[in-house]
């Protein structure tokens, strides 16, 4: 049985997710923004192995996330469900960012470069990455009127170019992104069409399944089934100017393997 990390996840489709992975046995470490999220996630699913507890919205809560990854042991996969969506004003992080694109983008890349590299990496994206725009000349919003679900379709666009760079980078990793879907989670809304039922299950398929549909790398899936994405997600180019700016912003390379 493998061990898992799911950011994000001490409620909607993370705890979703970590239902479902130790449900089939696997040992799931949880994430919890603060101790009293913390305290619900552990309540919510007792058989988790481990519970992390950190802001994913601050540089150093991020690598408080990743210290305490690493000290309960290496996993054998990381999906990275944690977000904010697009309903939201434009807050300013303590670090000076757009909340949006600091729990969005920068809080996976970073993670991904500190954490012990797993065998299996999953990013969470959404079909609205479609609308997202590749230029990274403005990310954090300070020379332009905010717009929320823009913001928003960047971020998850931001997610798969981060996806397909690390399969790029680490090529025995398999690093692939998921569109759960819009589903009626807390973020996606009440009236939101798609299945909830299925919304976890493409990102725990990816984390464990030996299927060979699910042992591949570069990809992108919804339901189970691969789906195409914006073309700019497979720029090289692209993916080197994210990898580029989220180095600088938090002073940490993505490691070489």
């Amino acid at each position: 049985m493998s061990r898992i990390l799911i950011t994000g996840s001490s409620d909607g489709l993370g705890l979703m997710a970590g239902r479902l992975l130790a449900g089939d046995g696997h040992r799931v470490t949880l994430h919890a923004r603060n101790s009293e999220r913390a305290r619900d996630a552990l309540e919510a699913l007792p058989e988790a192995e481990a519970v992390v507890v950190g802001d994913l919205g601050a540089i150093a809560g991020m690598r408080s996330v990743a210290r305490q990854a690493n000290e309960l042991g290496r996993y054998d996969a990381v999906i990275h469900n944690a977000g904010v969506g697009y309903r939201e004003p434009r807050i300013e992080t303590v670090d000076g960012l757009s909340q949006v694109f600091a729990v969005n983008v920068l809080a996976p890349y970073l993670l991904t470069a500190l954490i012990t590299p797993p065998d299996r990496l999953v990013y969470l994206s959404s079909g609205m990455h479609r609308d997202g725009h590749p230029d990274l000349s403005d990310p954090q919003w300070v020379g332009r009127r905010w717009n929320g679900a823009q913001a928003y379709s960047d971020s998850k666009l931001f997610d798969v170019v981060l996806a397909f760079a690390v399969a790029r980078a680490w090529p025995e990793v398999l690093s692939n992104a998921v569109e759960p879907g819009w589903v009626p989670t807390k973020m996606g809304g009440p009236g939101a069409p798609d299945d909830l039922t299925l919304g976890a299950v493409t990102q725990a398929w990816l984390a464990t399944s030996d299927e060979p549909e699910a042992t591949v790398t570069g990809g992108y899936f919804y339901h189970q089934r691969p789906r195409e994405v914006h073309p700019a997600a497979r720029s090289l180019k692209v993916q080197d100017d994210l990898l580029a700016l989220c180095a600088e912003l938090t002073g940490t390379s993505l490691p070489s393997l």
